[in-house]
């Protein structure tokens, strides 16, 4: 950790990155997310040398972790903040911040990116979101600038301590993005730097025996806290793109997620890794079992050589010399024994026990008949149960980029128009939510999405039982996001209670 950021220089931070470029190397990081990567999209037959041979490929793995990922994130995701603040306002402030944080997961579609982000922890074994604020976006009003995200592989990814996944505890972390030269360039610019400096800007070589070199730069974004407050840097390998500075920022913009924790390492192990030699045992066994049927399936014409001295022909109608009696001249057909049906019944077991141990049996997967429909639930349930810890380490992840996004508000979006309780616009600064503790219930995943749904059924059943008489307190009680135009209809039915107020007074 630095505790000065006068003492960073583009090289130090160079040499921080290098260091954790040789633990991912020391923990074969690079090979098994190449090797995973390659099995995942079917290409499972990398520097194999058999020309002759079929290359048939049974991707279980793929089947089995687009389940997974479709089961976690089946569920709509729904977020909301509060507070524990008392304080006059503190639920209006409240309800303005879940307004933004919805709409800043539109915006950013964090939704979709959720998907790619566990593919990634699926596949190569972590997941990771960087949030930051885009000043450029525009948003109907004065005030400019939305938050957006972006997805990063996990071997762009360095952490100051190498033994421990909790990012906010990190002395520093270190994000290494490819860009284009003139982006960066461009970039540097903007942010004042020097041009002497700028044209020591060169983009990476590939290797350093080859003169040629392609068009992009590794941007290394440095990100480390002085204070309770997060600084942060960007340079390339020899010069800053943009000079050490206050981000005003109390949590580290990244979000960090394991598939599964391996202990004494902030990397975790994908789904796939353990479970590449059962796909490559059935790839192999298929494919000699393949061979074997093209070679040996078919029977083998056999003739006597001195009795047919110019071959043997099987063409129709075709005149046949022999040598010899005519009867004699036979030729007889061999049929080489079949191949050992154990083969193919340890392939389909492999296949079998493969799916279930990763979690996916036939019941999960939908291949059974459906003719006891309680009975497939129940197996359901009970096989996505190995994957709740997962899911709920993912309801996690979310929790820890939305509460950046509340830190981001705090410290970029100023002042700016939002809508209050009865759908009016006002002014909310939200440099304001310093003043409260920010000690935020962000409610993520299916909990959330039922409870809302449970609400509803709540106060219709209130409304139509009569224990709730009040049209506007019915309404009110209904959550924004099921009911168009919801603050109108309070306006319209407040108007006419104002009216019918005012026609008794007048027959009074």
């Amino acid at each position: 950790m630095v505790n000065s950021k006068t003492k960073l220089t583009p090289e130090g931070i160079y040499n921080e990155y290098q260091k954790g470029v040789s633990y991912n190397q020391s923990i074969e990081l690079y090979e098994k997310v190449r090797k995973n990567e390659n099995f995942f999209i079917g290409n499972q037959w990398e520097g194999v040398d058999a020309p002759d041979l079929d290359k048939p490929v049974f991707n279980i793995l793929k089947r089995v972790c687009n389940m997974f990922i479709s089961q976690i994130v089946s569920d709509d995701i729904s977020a909301s903040a509060t507070t524990f603040t008392k304080k006059d306002g503190a639920a209006a402030a409240m309800k303005i911040v879940s307004g933004e944080i919805e709409r800043a997961i539109e915006y950013s579609r964090a939704k979709q990116k959720n998907r790619r982000a566990l593919r990634n922890a699926c596949v190569d074994g972590d997941a990771c979101i960087y949030a930051y604020f885009n000043p450029s976006k525009k948003t109907g009003q004065i005030a400019k600038g939305l938050i957006d995200i972006e997805v990063i592989d996990n071997t762009n990814v360095i952490f100051d301590n190498t033994a421990s996944s909790d990012v906010q505890s990190q002395g520093h972390i270190i994000l290494a993005l490819r860009k284009k030269l003139d982006e960066v360039i461009s970039e540097a610019r903007k942010n004042g730097i020097d041009e002497k400096i700028i044209s020591q800007i060169k983009p990476d070589s590939e290797s350093e025996l080859d003169d040629e070199r392609d068009d992009c730069v590794t941007v290394l974004i440095r990100f480390w806290k002085e204070n309770g407050s997060v600084y942060c840097s960007k340079s390339t390998k020899d010069v800053f793109i943009k000079q050490p500075f206050d981000t005003f920022l109390s949590l580290y913009p990244v979000a960090f997620m394991n598939w599964e924790s391996v202990k004494n390492s902030y990397h975790g192990q994908a789904a796939v890794t353990e479970l590449l030699p059962n796909q490559i045992f059935v790839n192999k066994c298929y494919a000699m079992g393949m061979d074997y049927v093209k070679k040996m399936a078919f029977p083998k014409l056999i003739y006597d050589k001195n009795r047919f001295p110019n071959g043997f022909s099987n063409r129709i109608g075709e005149a046949v010399k022999i040598e010899g009696g005519v009867n004699d001249a036979v030729a007889t057909a061999f049929k080489m024994p079949d191949m050992s049906g154990s083969v193919m019944e340890l392939v389909e077991k492999t296949m079998v026990y493969t799916k279930e141990y990763m979690g996916a049996s036939d019941a999960a997967l939908g291949n059974v008949r459906p003719d006891n429909a309680a009975a497939i639930i129940a197996l359901q349930k009970a096989s996505n149960a190995p994957l709740e810890l997962i899911r709920q380490s993912f309801y996690q992840f979310v929790e820890d980029y939305i509460r950046i996004f509340v830190d981001i508000m705090r410290a970029y979006y100023g002042v700016r128009e939002v809508n209050d309780e009865d759908g009016n616009i006002i002014s909310f600064d939200f440099a304001s939510l310093n003043d409260y503790d920010l000690n935020l219930n962000v409610n993520v995943g299916a909990s959330a999405y039922w409870s809302e749904i449970m609400q509803v059924q709540t106060a219709d059943n209130l409304y139509a039982s009569g224990i709730i008489k009040d049209a506007e307190l019915y309404l009110n009680s209904i959550p924004d996001a099921y009911i168009k135009n919801k603050q109108k209809i309070i306006q319209a039915i407040r108007m006419d209670k104002q009216k019918s107020a005012a026609d008794m007074a007048a027959m009074q």
